[in-house]
């Protein structure tokens, strides 16, 4: 194998179909050239990893990341605050992902998502009904960016006059984990620190308000806590409510944005999803093994020496987990890379698994499943505008940047 894969997989211009890239990487399940990552692409090594609790995600236990070509890409747009769970191991993970599930899904909050259904559906329909000029709609900038982020408002909280001051706040830290080497690095440090700070003070006023006066919302039961062993400092909440603004974000964005590329490739599957609304929850499931929006999780490091594939990989070194690999690898699903709604046994990597598993996977997948049925229902015969379209530069969280269609026309509501 070329010692340069690594950088091919990275290299934009591999962006639209990086898989056969991940086939040639799987001919080598423990992939190392030396001073990099241990790289790992194979399903079965993958899942075990993500299970182990000798890998920790927490990258202070890194012993060098020098030639890892992703460190700090994992970037949550939450400078001078201290991790979120998605980066700590346990005990610490633990017991802020359990305070954060309390107010969000079951056993104490069993309701929370369902009954944002409603809501789902009105926002989904008002964006369909504003695209406009049917014949020129981007599908990323009209509908799927500003989509999840008016969903955690509503989740967090946050009131409908501000939302639009959440919107460009949720663009410009989305736009600051995806490389730009044409733009000024000061002007856009600059920017993306002046966003951070804007954000955590909105939501540091947001907090304290809610603790005098708590509501319904998931903000007001993170910020009352419940009992001195369940309550999050001011610090702890920001760092969880930037998480799950840039982290639900930009995975819901991606995941509709696939899925939508992926049902204009396959008209017959656009028009079953149309007839039988059904099909959409297996179908994002599919979605999510056959177009993950997550492609790989880098910057995991072994608490100690561990051996997999017959590798052994030393303490504190650094690991990817190439999830899309492992979703189309032949030794665990049968025609990989034939994009197939009713395959029977879709047990994919898309969400992670083990106790880092997508933490808002229920919200997100709902979100997909509403917003691609009544895409397929209302939009009148779309096609695509350009194939590939333009991809973001983001090779962790891959997806189009626009994705421009056209269609016959918008169906009413």
């Amino acid at each position: 194998m070329k010692q340069g894969i690594l950088n091919d997989i990275l290299d934009y211009s591999n962006r639209a179909n990086p898989y056969p890239l991940y086939a040639e990487l799987r001919k080598t399940p423990v992939f190392h050239d030396g001073d990099g990552p241990y790289v790992v692409s194979t399903y079965f090594d993958i899942q075990s990893l993500l299970h182990d609790p000798r890998l920790s995600s927490d990258a202070r236990n890194l012993a060098a990341s020098a030639g890892d070509p992703l460190a700090g890409a994992e970037g949550e747009g939450a400078a001078a605050l201290p991790p979120s769970f998605l980066k700590l191991d346990p005990p610490e993970h633990d017991r802020l992902r359990r305070m954060t599930n309390r107010p969000f899904g079951p056993p104490h909050s069993p309701h929370r998502v369902d009954d944002m259904r409603g809501f789902l559906q009105s926002t989904v329909t008002g964006l369909i009904d504003n695209l406009g000029d049917p014949e020129r709609i981007d599908l990323v900038d009209q509908f799927a960016y500003p989509f999840p982020v008016t969903m955690i408002c509503r989740l967090l909280g946050v009131p409908r006059e501000d939302e639009a001051r959440f919107h460009v706040w949720a663009d410009t830290l989305a736009a600051s984990l995806d490389p730009d080497p044409d733009a000024d690095p000061k002007e856009r440090e600059k920017k993306t620190h002046d966003a951070r700070m804007e954000l955590g003070m909105y939501l540091a006023g947001l907090i304290e308000e809610r603790r005098k006066e708590p509501g319904e919302d998931m903000l007001s039961q993170l910020a009352v806590g419940h009992g001195q062993d369940e309550t999050m400092s001011t610090m702890e909440l920001l760092s969880t409510a930037a998480l799950l603004l840039i982290a639900g974000h930009e995975t819901t964005v991606n995941l509709i944005t696939n899925g939508m590329l992926t049902l204009l490739r396959n008209p017959d599957v656009l028009r079953q999803l149309r007839e039988t609304p059904d099909l959409a929850v297996p179908l994002v499931e599919e979605l999510l093994r056959f177009e993950p929006p997550v492609q790989l999780l880098p910057q995991r490091t072994p608490l100690v020496d561990i051996e997999v594939g017959g590798v052994t990989i030393p303490k504190g070194s650094s690991m990817w987990l190439i999830l899309a690999s492992g979703n189309r690898d032949p030794n665990r699903f049968e025609n990989p890379d034939r994009f197939d709604p009713y395959r029977k046994d879709i047990q994919h990597l898309g969400l992670g698994s083990g106790i880092h598993s997508c933490f808002g996977a229920p919200l997100a997948r709902l979100e997909a499943q509403l917003a691609l049925t009544e895409l397929a229902r209302r939009l009148e015969n779309p096609r695509l505008m350009e194939d590939p379209p333009p991809y973001r530069q983001n090779a962790v969280l891959r997806g189009p940047r626009h994705l421009r269609i056209t269609c016959d026309a918008v169906r009413p509501s």
